[in-house]
Protein backbone atom coordinates (compact mmCIF):
# COMPACT_ATOMS: atom_id res chain seq x y z
CA UNK A 1 0.00 0.00 0.00
CA UNK A 2 3.25 2.60 0.92
CA UNK A 3 4.60 1.56 -2.32
CA UNK A 4 1.40 2.58 -4.22
CA UNK A 5 1.04 5.51 -2.17
CA UNK A 6 4.48 6.68 -3.02
CA UNK A 7 3.98 5.94 -6.26
CA UNK A 8 0.73 8.18 -6.64
CA UNK A 9 2.92 11.07 -4.94
CA UNK A 10 5.61 10.63 -7.13
CA UNK A 11 3.80 10.31 -10.03
CA UNK A 12 1.54 13.85 -9.38
CA UNK A 13 4.80 15.46 -7.89
CA UNK A 14 6.35 14.64 -11.41
CA UNK A 15 3.16 15.92 -13.42
CA UNK A 16 2.77 18.97 -11.43
CA UNK A 17 6.48 19.77 -12.38
CA UNK A 18 6.34 19.14 -15.68
CA UNK A 19 3.32 21.10 -15.58
CA UNK A 20 4.77 24.58 -14.40
CA UNK A 21 8.07 23.83 -16.65
CA UNK A 22 5.51 23.54 -19.73
CA UNK A 23 3.62 26.68 -18.49
CA UNK A 24 6.79 28.62 -17.54
CA UNK A 25 8.17 27.85 -21.32
CA UNK A 26 4.42 28.59 -22.74
CA UNK A 27 5.36 32.20 -20.81
CA UNK A 28 8.39 32.91 -21.97
CA UNK A 29 7.35 32.33 -25.59
CA UNK A 30 4.12 34.41 -25.01
CA UNK A 31 6.39 37.32 -24.30
CA UNK A 32 9.13 36.55 -26.78
CA UNK A 33 6.48 36.48 -29.68
CA UNK A 34 4.97 39.88 -28.18
CA UNK A 35 8.02 41.09 -27.75
CA UNK A 36 8.40 40.70 -31.52
CA UNK A 37 5.60 41.52 -32.66
CA UNK A 38 6.54 45.26 -31.10
CA UNK A 39 9.38 45.08 -32.72
CA UNK A 40 7.77 44.67 -35.97
CA UNK A 41 5.39 47.36 -34.89
CA UNK A 42 8.46 49.68 -34.32
CA UNK A 43 10.09 48.79 -37.72
CA UNK A 44 6.18 49.49 -39.82
CA UNK A 45 6.22 53.24 -38.00
CA UNK A 46 9.97 53.42 -38.76
CA UNK A 47 9.92 56.07 -41.73
CA UNK A 48 9.70 59.36 -42.66
CA UNK A 49 6.29 61.25 -42.23
CA UNK A 50 5.88 65.04 -43.73
CA UNK A 51 3.74 67.61 -43.95
CA UNK A 52 3.71 69.99 -46.48
CA UNK A 53 2.90 73.40 -47.41
CA UNK A 54 3.26 76.50 -49.37
CA UNK A 55 4.11 80.27 -48.68
CA UNK A 56 4.27 83.05 -50.55
CA UNK A 57 6.39 86.24 -49.46
CA UNK A 58 7.29 89.81 -51.04
CA UNK A 59 10.06 91.58 -49.73
CA UNK A 60 10.70 95.16 -50.02
CA UNK A 61 14.92 95.32 -49.75
CA UNK A 62 16.34 98.92 -48.93
CA UNK A 63 20.06 100.02 -48.22
CA UNK A 64 21.79 103.39 -47.86
CA UNK A 65 24.73 104.57 -47.58
CA UNK A 66 26.66 107.40 -46.74
CA UNK A 67 29.58 108.46 -48.63
CA UNK A 68 32.38 111.77 -47.37
CA UNK A 69 29.39 112.14 -44.64
CA UNK A 70 25.97 113.34 -44.69
CA UNK A 71 27.30 114.95 -48.33
CA UNK A 72 26.40 111.87 -50.38
CA UNK A 73 23.63 109.08 -49.94
CA UNK A 74 23.99 106.15 -52.17
CA UNK A 75 21.08 103.99 -52.49
CA UNK A 76 19.95 100.59 -53.64
CA UNK A 77 16.37 98.20 -53.53
CA UNK A 78 15.09 95.55 -54.87
CA UNK A 79 11.43 93.98 -54.57
CA UNK A 80 11.92 90.59 -54.09
CA UNK A 81 8.71 87.73 -54.43
CA UNK A 82 9.54 84.71 -53.04
CA UNK A 83 7.41 81.05 -53.40
CA UNK A 84 8.39 78.24 -50.63
CA UNK A 85 7.92 75.00 -50.44
CA UNK A 86 8.06 73.83 -47.26
CA UNK A 87 8.08 70.58 -44.91
CA UNK A 88 8.00 69.22 -41.99
CA UNK A 89 8.68 65.80 -41.15
CA UNK A 90 9.73 63.63 -38.24
CA UNK A 91 11.96 60.75 -39.23
CA UNK A 92 10.59 58.46 -36.96
CA UNK A 93 13.70 55.52 -38.03
CA UNK A 94 15.12 58.16 -35.07
CA UNK A 95 13.46 57.13 -32.20
CA UNK A 96 15.32 55.42 -29.25
CA UNK A 97 13.59 52.90 -27.43
CA UNK A 98 13.78 49.92 -25.07
CA UNK A 99 12.07 47.01 -24.81
CA UNK A 100 11.66 45.04 -21.09
CA UNK A 101 10.40 41.28 -21.51
CA UNK A 102 10.37 40.97 -17.69
CA UNK A 103 8.53 43.98 -17.21
CA UNK A 104 6.61 43.92 -19.95
CA UNK A 105 7.39 47.18 -20.89
CA UNK A 106 7.96 49.34 -24.34
CA UNK A 107 9.80 52.71 -23.05
CA UNK A 108 10.53 55.56 -25.63
CA UNK A 109 13.54 57.17 -24.56
CA UNK A 110 13.31 59.97 -27.12
CA UNK A 111 11.67 61.31 -30.18
CA UNK A 112 13.71 62.75 -32.51
CA UNK A 113 12.33 66.75 -33.03
CA UNK A 114 10.95 68.03 -36.31
CA UNK A 115 12.65 68.74 -39.75
CA UNK A 116 11.74 71.75 -41.02
CA UNK A 117 12.84 72.74 -44.68
CA UNK A 118 12.55 75.54 -47.13
CA UNK A 119 12.60 75.31 -50.28
CA UNK A 120 12.02 79.13 -51.38
CA UNK A 121 12.12 79.96 -55.23
CA UNK A 122 13.35 84.07 -55.32
CA UNK A 123 12.50 86.23 -58.35
CA UNK A 124 14.25 89.73 -58.01
CA UNK A 125 11.95 92.95 -60.01
CA UNK A 126 12.55 96.40 -59.54
CA UNK A 127 16.58 95.77 -58.99
CA UNK A 128 17.99 99.52 -59.00
CA UNK A 129 21.23 100.37 -57.60
CA UNK A 130 23.68 103.71 -57.91
CA UNK A 131 26.81 103.61 -59.07
CA UNK A 132 28.59 103.97 -55.43
CA UNK A 133 26.39 101.68 -53.87
CA UNK A 134 26.15 98.32 -56.15
CA UNK A 135 24.49 94.95 -55.26
CA UNK A 136 26.54 92.01 -54.41
CA UNK A 137 26.44 88.86 -52.94
CA UNK A 138 26.14 89.97 -49.50
CA UNK A 139 22.78 91.70 -50.36
CA UNK A 140 21.68 88.78 -51.50
CA UNK A 141 22.52 86.53 -48.91
CA UNK A 142 20.89 89.13 -46.30
CA UNK A 143 17.83 89.25 -48.51
CA UNK A 144 18.02 85.09 -48.25
CA UNK A 145 19.03 85.52 -44.30
CA UNK A 146 15.50 87.95 -44.13
CA UNK A 147 13.12 86.12 -46.08
CA UNK A 148 13.81 82.81 -44.54
CA UNK A 149 13.41 84.17 -40.77
CA UNK A 150 9.98 86.17 -42.08
CA UNK A 151 9.11 82.45 -43.23
CA UNK A 152 10.24 80.33 -40.02
CA UNK A 153 7.61 83.21 -38.09
CA UNK A 154 4.43 82.23 -40.19
CA UNK A 155 5.17 78.76 -40.76
CA UNK A 156 5.43 78.82 -36.93
CA UNK A 157 2.11 80.81 -37.23
CA UNK A 158 0.50 78.04 -39.32
CA UNK A 159 -1.03 75.23 -38.50
CA UNK A 160 1.95 72.74 -40.23
CA UNK A 161 3.65 72.05 -37.49
CA UNK A 162 0.38 71.10 -35.40
CA UNK A 163 -0.61 68.97 -38.62
CA UNK A 164 2.71 67.33 -38.34
CA UNK A 165 2.55 66.76 -34.78
CA UNK A 166 -1.17 65.46 -35.04
CA UNK A 167 0.58 62.80 -37.89
CA UNK A 168 3.29 61.83 -35.15
CA UNK A 169 0.79 61.28 -32.70
CA UNK A 170 -0.87 59.09 -35.12
CA UNK A 171 1.90 56.83 -35.81
CA UNK A 172 2.53 56.60 -32.14
CA UNK A 173 -0.70 55.73 -30.84
CA UNK A 174 -0.35 52.44 -32.93
CA UNK A 175 2.44 52.01 -29.87
CA UNK A 176 -0.35 52.27 -27.44
CA UNK A 177 -2.78 50.33 -28.59
CA UNK A 178 -0.53 47.22 -29.01
CA UNK A 179 0.97 47.62 -25.97
CA UNK A 180 -2.59 48.16 -24.16
CA UNK A 181 -3.90 44.94 -26.21
CA UNK A 182 -1.03 42.71 -24.79
CA UNK A 183 -1.27 43.45 -21.37
CA UNK A 184 2.36 45.55 -21.38
CA UNK A 185 3.28 49.02 -20.04
CA UNK A 186 4.51 52.10 -22.33
CA UNK A 187 6.47 54.30 -20.85
CA UNK A 188 7.86 57.65 -21.66
CA UNK A 189 10.69 58.67 -19.57
CA UNK A 190 9.32 58.23 -16.32
CA UNK A 191 5.87 58.53 -17.32
CA UNK A 192 2.98 56.09 -18.02
CA UNK A 193 1.58 56.61 -20.78
CA UNK A 194 -2.19 54.84 -20.61
CA UNK A 195 -4.19 57.16 -23.38
CA UNK A 196 -4.39 59.63 -26.12
CA UNK A 197 -4.20 62.50 -23.68
CA UNK A 198 -1.22 61.46 -22.54
CA UNK A 199 0.30 60.89 -25.55
CA UNK A 200 -0.14 64.46 -26.57
CA UNK A 201 2.28 65.41 -23.53
CA UNK A 202 5.00 63.66 -24.80
CA UNK A 203 6.05 66.94 -26.03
Amino acid sequence: MKKILIGVILTLAAVLIFRSCSEEKEKKSILKENSMLIQEQINNVSKLIVTEGHFAEVYNYKDSQQLFGPLITANKKALVVVNAEVTVGYDLSLIKFEIDEATKTLRIIDIPDPEIKINPDFEYYDVTSDYLNQFNAEDYNKIKRNVNASLMKKIEASTLKSNAENRLLSELSKFLMLTNSMGWTLVYGDSNIENLDELRLLD
